[in-house]
């Protein structure tokens, strides 16, 4: 299972409500711009599963310089903070090349309000969910 692009732009339509725009940040308060590659993995008994997410040239690379260092992977929309310290850099030739971040989710709870994050997260950003 996972998630890919499908870039398809459409207008909303209905009653405007006001709501947190579903982000994710590498260094509190600084928005990553780089759509990632979301795998998803679940057990077969369904009560625990892990999310890989993969982004190639990350923005928070321009960034982080200026701001300071990765603190963390974290998830955020109207519901709250969803948070990993999983973190991994790619490197290729000494220069950041990627980011591999890790969300382990031990409960059907979390792996519920993981869905209900990336639902909110693909719907602002063309993702599309693809069962493989």
């Amino acid at each position: 299972m996972r998630w890919v692009s499908q870039r398809s732009f459409s207008a909303p339509v209905g009653q405007i409500v006001m709501m947190v725009q579903p982000k994710i940040q590498f260094i509190q308060g600084t928005d990553e711009l780089t759509i990632p590659d979301v795998k998803l993995t679940k057990s077969k008994d369904g009560t625990n599963g892990a999310a890989i997410f993969r982004f190639d040239q990350p923005s928070v690379f321009d960034s982080s310089k200026e701001v300071g260092d990765i603190t963390g992977f974290y998830m955020i929309d109207e519901e709250g903070v969803l948070s990993s310290t999983s973190v991994n850099a790619r490197f290729v030739n000494g220069k950041p090349a990627g980011i591999e971040a890790r969300y382990i989710m031990r409960t059907p709870r979390d792996w519920d309000r993981f869905m209900r994050f990336m639902e909110r997260y693909a719907n602002a950003n063309g993702l599309q969910f693809v069962k493989s």
